[in-house]
């Protein structure tokens, strides 16, 4: 059975390449798109959340937005690992800085995903899931992130499921070594595990809570491509 289109994605079987790149932000995924990428067809715009397909130094790829939080970026995910024969998907988005040496515009390379969650209910598994990205891809942003001269940490993220919190909790995470906050990664990284498929976290601080430092929603759409240079060197044939 062809389950695509979908109800929130008007791709049809094909339309996609094997590697996806995510922003939260569909106006990111259209920057990158006409930033970056040549013979550029757009093949969703379901719900506003922009996806294009063409190609960077003669790789085909994909980029989409996938929007905000774990239950948008699970449903997105969930159906191009599923239903569209995707195989790696790379989220490119922005995070608040825990470790307090990160500061705005460095990137954030995430090995693993803590979170508030409880998407990991769903698998019915006896004990807790620890949520981890693909090691080769996880090796090769490093690499790529090294060669370029950019500042980078690899670590473990936050995924929360508020952005508005009554509790002043980043400072436990921080205790526990944990390098930035952002609302989406376990999400990606528990889908392709199920699906047998590889998935990796890049994110731009974005903001850092206990400084006080912060960027415009427009530098955040447009100004953060130190990430999305290093998120193209993995597209894979």
């Amino acid at each position: 059975m062809n389950n695509t289109p979908t109800p929130h994605n008007g791709a049809k079987l094909g339309d996609i390449a094997k590697t996806v790149l995510m922003p939260g932000d569909p106006l990111r995924a259209k920057f990158l798109a006409d930033t970056y990428l040549e013979d550029v067809v757009q093949y969703n715009s379901v719900r506003g959340m922009y996806g294009y397909t063409g190609t960077y130094k003669g790789k085909r790829v994909s980029v989409q937005g996938h929007g905000m939080g774990i239950p948008s970026i699970g449903i997105y995910t969930y159906e191009l690992f599923n239903f569209y024969g995707v195989e790696n998907i790379i989220r490119i988005g922005s995070a608040g800085a825990i470790d307090e040496s990160l500061h705005i515009g460095d990137i954030v390379i995430g090995m693993g995903a803590c979170t508030n969650s409880n998407y990991e209910d769903q698998y019915k598994l006896p004990g807790r899931f620890s949520a981890i990205a693909s090691f080769d891809l996880v090796k090769k942003a490093a690499d790529e992130a090294e060669r370029l001269g950019y500042t980078y940490k690899v670590g473990n993220l936050l995924s929360s499921d508020t952005f508005y919190d009554d509790g002043q909790t980043l400072k436990d995470w921080q205790k526990m070594g944990v390098l930035a906050v952002e609302m989406e990664a376990t999400a990606l990284y528990m889908n392709a595990a199920r699906a047998g498929k590889k998935a990796l976290t890049i994110c731009t601080i974005s903001d850092c809570p206990f400084t006080g430092e912060a960027t415009t929603a427009e530098e955040r759409q447009t100004k953060f491509t130190q990430m999305m240079d290093v998120a193209l060197s993995l597209i894979e044939e």
